[in-house]
């Protein structure tokens, strides 16, 4: 187990910020990171559990968008043992107030919201920053790529996975040479022949951070589209180009399962893939997930039920059939009712006769009886289009069809 050197003084922000527009309905009420994974989970569970695990203690999550559906979740970080009398969990909000107008309001993109904290990063004076995402699911220790960052004597280090061509697009792309030194970085490419990937898992040396933030904020300002924007955007924007022009950013492999589920196609892969066997992220004992726990008891089968390769959450009830499925906690399914390759979240019921397929059902919805969601895809590559997703707190009325790829907004009634 590699160990850090004594009185290393480590900050970690955890970005939970965004608007998550690629979820739809799902992320309408909800910050992304709250969104349920697998069952029993939130997103946002993963980064506070891998840097709990790795011995980073200092924590601040940066919410901006519906940040009240976090903040019960989070619960002063008591889950993770970060509620500390000294040091441990904070969250941070969009501030007015607090500094100059360009501070003031939401950040535009995760290098722009680094900015905004450049002042208390440099009163932490950490000499390691961390800066995580929160809607990837993995689990990693994280206290080797900090010490092969300080061998290094990097700037910045990108931790990275592989991924096929196509979904590397919608990420930013990595060349690194065979000793890991970073020449280049494509931001969500038209096309790329590498799947090297970042993975929105970065360490940079703090105080090379802030400055080249404040070059560049000089630079960008003048080109801003609203009042407030420095013009920084996103990490891959401008601020990662710039740190590899200056020769100091190495790239690290992430070891084990990552999967990037901001968008429909892969937060229903990642379910798919948790199923089929191929996502470990809670195959270590030294490093659970850790999550607020659900005070339900062990789900409840009829006579009847027919349940194959499927996870069931606490408190549920399952009469019908249910294939290849995530059923979060207190989910009902009816008698005859049949649930395959889809992910419920909780409080979902889908009423007897009824069929759910290839869908994301938000919670406290409602299935009438003989009601169809969704269809099998016609071929076996899947894709946005292909997932129906049905909105928080939405009644589909007895033998209505809500057809393949549907969305409906929280709260809808058909």
């Amino acid at each position: 187990m590699t160990t850090l050197p004594v009185g290393l003084r480590t900050l970690a922000i955890v970005q939970a910020g965004g608007a998550g527009s690629r979820m739809d309905v799902l992320t309408r009420e909800r910050a992304k990171p709250a969104l349920p994974f697998a069952g029993t989970h939130a997103l946002v569970d993963f980064p506070l559990s891998s840097l709990v695990a790795s011995g980073v203690t200092d924590v601040w999550v940066s919410v901006q968008y519906q940040s009240s559906t976090l903040d019960t979740y989070l619960a002063g970080g008591r889950p993770w043992d970060l509620d500390r009398t000294h040091g441990g969990f904070r969250r941070i909000t969009p501030e007015q107030g607090s500094g100059p107008a360009q501070d003031d309001g939401f950040s535009h993109g995760n290098a722009d919201g680094l900015f905004r904290l450049r002042d208390e990063i440099l009163a932490f004076d950490p000499d390691v920053l961390l800066v995580l995402s929160a809607d990837h699911v993995f689990s990693a220790d994280l206290r080797p790529m900090v010490s092969r960052h300080l061998e290094r004597g990097a700037e910045c280090t990108v931790l990275t996975a592989e991924v096929g061509v196509r979904e590397a697009v919608h990420n930013m792309v990595v060349h690194a040479d065979a000793e890991g030194l970073v020449s280049a970085v494509d931001y969500k490419p038209s096309s790329t022949r590498t799947g090297t990937v970042a993975v929105e898992i970065f360490l940079y040396e703090p105080a090379v951070l802030v400055a080249e933030l404040e070059r560049l904020r000089v630079l960008l300002h003048q080109g801003a589209k609203e009042h407030g924007d420095t013009g920084l955007g996103d990490f891959g924007e401008h601020l990662l180009p710039a740190l590899v022009d200056r020769g100091r950013v190495y790239a690290d492999p992430l070891p084990g399962y990552w999967r990037d589920v901001g968008r429909p196609k892969a937060y229903l892969q990642a379910h798919r893939d948790l199923l089929a066997g191929r996502v470990d992220v809670f195959d270590h004992p030294l490093r659970p997930v850790l999550a607020p726990s659900i005070p339900d008891p062990p789900a409840w089968f009829d006579d009847e039920a027919r349940v194959s390769g499927s996870m069931v959450g606490p408190g549920s009830r399952v009469r019908g059939t249910v294939r290849r499925s995530v059923l979060g906690p207190r989910v009902e399914v009816g008698s005859g009712a049949v649930v395959e390759d889809s992910v419920l979240l909780g409080d979902v019921v889908v009423e007897a006769g009824a069929s759910v397929r290839t869908a994301v059902v938000d919670e406290g919805s409602r299935v009438g009886r003989g009601a169809s969601v969704g269809a099998a895809p016609a071929g076996t590559l899947l894709t946005d289009e292909a997932i129906t997703l049905v909105g928080r707190d939405s009644r589909v009325g007895g033998g209505r069809v809500v057809e393949a790829g549907g969305r409906l907004e929280p709260g809808t009634t058909v």
